[in-house]
């Protein structure tokens, strides 16, 4: 089975971001991202996942057609037996051994009819519930993702709110260091020179 476009542009960002270059002087797992490529990405990603449900209600859908189609199978494994047992009941000299017959093939007919419906249920339900953990899977990946780039934001930003720190205090003292030193008083001065 190939892989759904929700998966496709996943990986897009994944290999994205393995391209992306970091920042001078930073450790490597910062990186700088155009940030109108993965607003892009993302954009798709949130148009294609409502295609990608469609695509799973639809084969919720099939439930609805496997059952449909068991049932009328089993109709028609019933229809046959009904004919069957009127065809035995009206040959007179076997009347009771037609009737013991057509009794065991209604049963079997029920039995296999039951069957065919247990087993759509059942295969109807799986899909279902395939669809739904495929689905959950696939946000949860998204959640992921989100979570991670949120975290690498905030990280950027407190150290290059940091770097901002460092750099105004760099500033402030440079500025200290260069200001005019105020004059000795000169009463100061000539109590020096006696």
């Amino acid at each position: 089975m190939s892989n759904s476009r929700i998966e496709q542009i996943i990986e897009e960002i994944e290999d994205y971001i393995d391209t992306c270059k970091g920042p001078l002087l930073s450790s490597g797992d910062k990186i700088i991202v155009d940030r109108v490529r993965l607003e892009e990405l993302l954009r798709e990603l949130r148009m294609k996942t409502p295609e990608e449900i469609k695509r799973y209600q639809k084969v919720l859908a099939n439930k609805d057609a496997i059952l449909a189609d068991a049932q009328k199978k089993a109709q028609a494994i019933v229809a046959q037996a009904n004919i069957q047992n009127q065809e035995m009941v009206n040959e007179h000299e076997i009347m009771q051994q037609a009737y013991e017959q057509a009794n065991q093939v209604i049963d079997t007919a029920t039995q296999q009819a039951q069957d065919i419906l247990n087993d759509a249920t059942r295969d109807a339900n799986d899909i279902r519930l395939g669809a739904i953990q495929y689905t959950d899977d696939q946000l949860a990946v998204l959640q992921e993702m989100v979570q991670r780039l949120v975290d690498n934001s905030n990280t950027r930003y407190e150290a290059m709110m940091n770097q901002f720190r460092d750099f105004y205090s760099e500033i402030t003292s440079n500025r200290a260091e260069l200001a005019p030193q105020p004059e000795a008083a000169p009463e100061e001065t000539q109590g020096e020179q006696s």
